[in-house]
């Protein structure tokens, strides 16, 4: 198992980035191999100081970085020596098997989409976010951001690939599929939201319950909750801000504390033929080192290969 890990990406690299795979190396029980791409000679002595283990390690120079504000299909055609465009090189041609990055969301989107395939018959892959409950379990929110605009069969698909991953990363047996919308009963919502509701309801791979309101997200009506990106980006956006506000009112909760992105690493792109991660651009060690944990355990389940197989 090879995994690439962009270390110039992000506000806090390629320090954090740094410590997270020490992190990684002495927490995880892992024979995984781990390709930091960056600046050689700059990752090289970050490594030393931090008395990094180098079994499992290999260094692959990059001597560009694609910063947080360009243009993201822009700087993947300009800047091909950079860390990303490098991290995709390596996925697309087998080197690597995985590959994560803090780095210029933008740019990770443009080479998940155009430098690796999507499964077959994927319509748009997807990105989704972890919802803490207050019951202590989580739920799965998709899309939250890389699809604005959607159209029914796509949403039908997400609820798919939502629920294969909830099942195999969350451990939800059987997962409880439901649609955001402005009211539970059939019929309600807007033209998008009814023309998806009959397509769940038939679609024999899941476990449809109906619609859900927005003051059911962090209840435990659905443990998949499907809208467009628009949407499910504005709901990651106020659960982001719940965590932020807690700590500026020094409001101390173990639920609150569940909100704290770098406990679930990054957020994997689904639809897409192999694993990607894209973190924030303000992770730390925590962050680096549960992306890597994530990028592996998708690998040994096989999330996106049972994924392909729900789609047949």
């Amino acid at each position: 198992m090879n995994i690439g890990l962009d270390m110039m990406g992000g506000d806090l690299a390629p320090l954090e980035a740094v410590k997270g795979v020490l992190q990684y190396l002495s927490e995880e029980k892992t024979t995984a191999n781990l390709f930091l791409i960056g600046d050689q000679p700059q990752i090289e002595k970050l490594l030393d100081e931090h008395k990094v283990p180098r079994e499992r390690i290999h260094l692959v120079h990059a001597e560009q970085v694609i910063d947080m504000h360009e243009h993201p299909t822009k700087a993947m055609k300009e800047k091909q020596r950079s860390s990303i465009a490098i991290g995709f090189h390596l996925l697309a041609t087998g080197k690597t098997d995985s590959f994560i990055s803090a780095g210029n969301t933008g740019a990770m989107l443009v080479g998940a989409l155009f430098s690796i395939k999507a499964l077959e018959g994927v319509l748009r892959p997807t990105i989704s976010t972890i919802i803490p409950k207050e019951n202590g379990s989580t739920g799965l929110l998709l899309d939250v951001g890389l699809n604005a605009d959607c159209k029914p069969e796509q949403l039908n698909q997400f609820a798919i690939m939502g629920s294969v991953y909830a099942q195999l990363m969350l451990g939800i047996e059987k997962p409880r599929v439901g649609l955001m919308n402005v009211g539970e009963e059939e019929g309600k919502g807007n033209l998008l939201a009814q023309a998806t509701y009959p397509l769940l309801k038939a679609n024999q791979h899941i476990h449809f319950v109906g619609n859900i309101e927005g003051r059911d997200v962090l209840e435990d009506k659905a443990d998949v909750m499907v809208c467009e990106g628009f949407t499910g980006n504005i709901i990651l956006k106020l659960a982001e801000s719940l965590y932020e506000i807690t700590h500026r009112q020094k409001i101390e909760h173990e639920y609150f504390e569940r909100f704290n992105f770098e406990n679930y690493g990054g957020t994997p792109v689904l639809g897409v033929s192999k694993p990607v991660i894209i973190g924030h651009g303000i992770s730390k060690a925590k962050a680096f080192k549960n992306m890597i944990v994530v990028a592996q355990q998708m690998l040994e389940k096989d999330v996106l290969g049972k994924m392909k197989d729900e789609l047949q």
